[in-house]
């Protein structure tokens, strides 16, 4: 689950949410698209990308909910090392390991699905 530091729905499933329903409308399944703010736009050959990250991110969750979340804070809320570790009451060497391993783990996921 793609939440904020304190609980709150994260950016990423705006811009998810958005991807799946440009995905399905460009697709005809009638599907009316998310209304979204310019600062949230998708370009069309991000839609799939967008998708593919938060089903790898979800994967993840299901395998480590910390490194997880770490992902979101820093890349989707933009939370600092510091922040992060605040955010899921963890030290800053966790934050910084954890995020280490989080960074492979979906780098080898992504890859998978490039093949």
């Amino acid at each position: 689950m793609c939440r904020g530091p304190h609980g709150s729905e994260a950016p990423s499933r705006i811009l998810v949410d958005h991807a799946r329903a440009r995905r399905a409308t460009k697709r005809g399944l009638g599907i009316a698209s998310v209304n979204v703010d310019e600062a949230t736009w998708i370009s069309d050959d991000a839609v799939e990308p967008t998708i593919e990250l938060d089903e790898a991110l979800q994967r993840l969750a299901s395998v480590d909910e910390r490194r997880s979340r770490i992902l979101e804070q820093r890349y989707f809320s933009g939370l600092s090392l510091e922040e992060t570790a605040e955010a899921l009451g963890v030290s800053l060497a966790t934050v910084k390991r954890e995020l280490r391993a989080a960074r492979a783990w979906l780098a080898v996921e992504l890859g998978r699905g490039a093949s």
